[in-house]
This record gives structure tokens, C-alpha cells and sequence, in this order.
């Protein structure tokens, strides 16, 4: 995509299905499901303008962001499983390295255990227990490190694409990175501060019933950004004196507690969009630009 892109083609985003009526859904049903006929499907939603969607550009700093936050989630989850295999074979390592480790906080209990040396005394189970553990260690050790290097790296694209975002209460790095990874290089493709709302998973759906009138939290959408609003709706309902304001307002009003959150969801979904955007705008001006010298 971003090859074609920088060849000048225009290039759209096309669903596949791209469903659009019923009848629609009906020919799906008896052609069938190939990849000839989807290639089909997209080809005639582009020709007739059905599919009008921009793709993301992919070659900014949310790219960059991207990337970064791929290796740091995946550095994550095997920090944790190595930690986990840690006390695992504490459990069954010999009594009395057992006892002196066990009482440690997890932090001095992975130093103790990087600095462990071979006991020589014989005994096989417990020579592997100690190079187990030593290895573990190690390893927990090194994935803290790259956590760490590339959460200062995350914090510097953020900041080199979307600096007011860090300044907004309740907003850290990896928060910012899912939002802008959402709204990708070219925040501009979104029509508009509700499409980026839907596209996070904070638009309201409709499920009134009679007289009821009610909507409830949309279930669809990037769940990556989905889950950053709701870090950022949780830190705010704690610690923000207005959020916590209108928390006990709408408390009164007899409104549910999910309820309330989805809607803070949309409202900080309507901030961080305009942020994105003012901030997109600043970083992609250029100094030689007429239109901005001349303040137009």
C-alpha cells in the first residue's frame, strides 16, 4: 500500500465483504467464498465509488509507533512468562534455596537469582534448579532492559507526532501510541470526530425499548484503542476533580456506572481526535510551505 501510495496511484479501503444490502448478502450466499470472488467484490466497490475510505499512509512516526509497540508487547508478555517460570521452579527447587528465596520481593528475588552460581554438591535436580533459575533471571533481566528502551523510544515517536497528547491528563506513551496507531499518519482519511469515535469503539449503539430510551457501548471497533479510552476513563474517574464532578452528577441522575464510562469513552475520544489532528497538521507544515508563511 505504501509503495502504491508513493507511485501516485489512489488507493482506497475496501471491506471484505463489502456488504451494502441485502441483496448483496443474498448473491455472497450463492457464489460462494474464494478469493477470486472477493478480488471481484473489492474491485467493483472501487469502480463504483462504494468504497471511499482512504487507506493509512504507513510512513510517519505512527508507523515508527507501530513497530515499537509490536516489540514491546511481545517483550511484555515474555518478561511475565519468564517471571512465571521463575517461581514455578522455585517451588520444587531444594529446601533450603527454596527458603531463602521465597521470602524476597520479585524484584530482589530476580537479582538473587541472576547472581546464583552452580552448587557442585551431586546432586543433578538440584544443579538444574540453580541453572534454571540463574537463566530465568538473566532472561527477565535483558526483557526488562528492552522493555525499557522501547518505551523511551515510544515516548519519543508520541512526541515527535502528537505532542499535546502527553500533556492531557490521564494520557501516558502506550495509551497515546494505540490512539495514534488508530488514527494512522494521515488522521485526515477520518471524516470526521464520530467516524473516529466508531473506529475506536466508543460510538454510542442504539437499544431503546418502548419508552426507554437508552444506548449502549459499541462492542465493534479497534480494541487496542478501545482499551486505551478505557485506561484513560478509569485514571480520570480516580484522580481528575472533573471527571469525578461529573461522575457524581450523573450518579444522581440515576444513571449506571457503564453507562457513564461510555459516555467519558466518546467525550475523550472527541478530545484526543482534535488533538491528533491539530498536532498532524503542525508536524506535516513544512518551513518552505507559502500557506504557512503566510498564515493562511
Amino acid at each position: 500500500m505504501v509503495s502504491m501510495t508513493a507511485a501516485w496511484w489512489t488507493s482506497v479501503w475496501v471491506s471484505i465483504p463489502p456488504i451494502t444490502s441485502m441483496g448483496c448478502r443474498s448473491a455472497r450466499r450463492r457464489r460462494g467464498k474464494t478469493d477470486a470472488v472477493d478480488a471481484e467484490s473489492a474491485a467493483r466497490a472501487a469502480l463504483s465509488g462504494t468504497a471511499r475510505a482512504l487507506p493509512k499512509s504507513g510512513d510517519g512516526q505512527v508507523e515508527v509507533l507501530r513497530m515499537l509497540r509490536l516489540a514491546k508487547n511481545s517483550a511484555v508478555k515474555a518478561r511475565t512468562q519468564a517471571l512465571n517460570q521463575l517461581k514455578a521452579v522455585l517451588i520444587n527447587a531444594p529446601c533450603a534455596l527454596r527458603e531463602a528465596l521465597e521470602p524476597l520481593s520479585t524484584a530482589v528475588l530476580v537479582r538473587r537469582c541472576a547472581e546464583l552460581t552452580d552448587p557442585c554438591d551431586g546432586n543433578p535436580a538440584a544443579d538444574t534448579a540453580v541453572f534454571t533459575l540463574r537463566l530465568l533471571a538473566q532472561r527477565v533481566l535483558r526483557l526488562r532492559q528492552e522493555v525499557a528502551e522501547l518505551g523511551r523510544r515510544m515516548t519519543a515517536a508520541v512526541q515527535a507526532s502528537a505532542p499535546s497528547l502527553l500533556e492531557r491528563f490521564g494520557i501516558g506513551p502506550d495509551s497515546a501510541a494505540a490512539l495514534l496507531i488508530t488514527a494512522g499518519d494521515n488522521p485526515e482519511r477520518l471524516s470526521s470526530e464520530a467516524s473516529f469515535a466508531a473506529l475506536c469503539g466508543a460510538s454510542p449503539v442504539e437499544k431503546s425499548s418502548g419508552k426507554t430510551r437508552r444506548r449502549r457501548l459499541n462492542r465493534g471497533g479497534d480494541r487496542q484503542a478501545n482499551a486505551a479510552l478505557h485506561r484513560i476513563v478509569v485514571t480520570r474517574m480516580r484522580q481528575d476533580e472533573r471527571t469525578r464532578s461529573y461522575l457524581e452528577r450523573r450518579t444522581a441522575e440515576g444513571r449506571g456506572k457503564r453507562e457513564i464510562m461510555r459516555c467519558l469513552k466518546r467525550y475523550v475520544a472527541r478530545e484526543v481526535y482534535a488533538l491528533i489532528r491539530t498536532d498532524m497538521i503542525i508536524c506535516h507544515q513544512r518551513p518552505d510551505d507559502p500557506s504557512t508563511l503566510s498564515g493562511r
